[in-house]
């Protein structure tokens, strides 16, 4: 069973069931000590492309925007037995040609990481995926607030959502993740591993 770890604001690890490490918008927290297979970065904006933090394998794969998006098409790809689907990101504060989303399915389960964004033209289209995890920001100032990303989640139908990317300048705040409302909600905690 894949595990995914929350290190607070935009930042997590996957690491899946045969021991293949992915890091998701590094930045935030603790946990960067496992070797990556894989990293995965939606925007350059420094609080999600600190790749300095992460331990690399000899032979890891780093997917920024540069390689996900091309002359305006998302791009797919398959590191190991991980496939990784990028998909529209954006909001006023963020180009929709500078930043990109996940969708990656390990271990037969699914997960959109829609990095920095507010709702966009794709997602009415997820709900027929099935998604099994949904991380969606809430910060209301940089993407979407809480109401929106409630409206979100609803238009996307995960099993789960994890609300993160709270509060500039925290990487985590409980309140603000409680006001984020959704069937299936979840929240994770920095430092806290949770089973996929």
């Amino acid at each position: 069973m894949a595990k995914l770890l929350y290190q607070g604001h935009g930042s997590y690890r996957i690491t899946t069931q045969s021991g293949i490490v992915i890091f998701i918008d590094p930045f935030s927290g603790s946990g960067y000590e496992s070797p990556a297979d894989l990293v995965l970065v939606t925007h350059e904006h420094p609080d999600h492309n600190n790749i300095t933090l992460i331990t690399r394998k000899e032979n890891c794969c780093i997917i920024r925007v540069a390689d996900a998006l091309k002359n305006g098409e998302y791009r797919s790809f398959l590191i190991d037995d991980v496939a990784i689907e990028a998909v529209e990101a954006y909001n006023q504060k963020h180009k929709k040609s500078e930043c990109v989303g996940y969708i990656l399915t390990v271990d037969q389960v699914s997960i959109y990481a829609a990095g920095d964004t507010s709702e966009t033209g794709q997602m009415k289209s997820f709900a027929d995926r099935k998604l099994d995890y949904a991380l969606l920001p809430i910060d209301g100032i940089y993407n979407m607030g809480p109401a929106e990303a409630s409206k979100c989640a609803d238009l996307i139908g995960a099993k789960h959502t994890i609300p993160i990317h709270m509060k500039p300048g925290k990487p985590f705040d409980l309140a603000c993740a409680e006001s984020f409302q959704a069937a299936g909600r979840l929240i994770v905690k920095p430092g806290e591993i949770i089973d996929l």
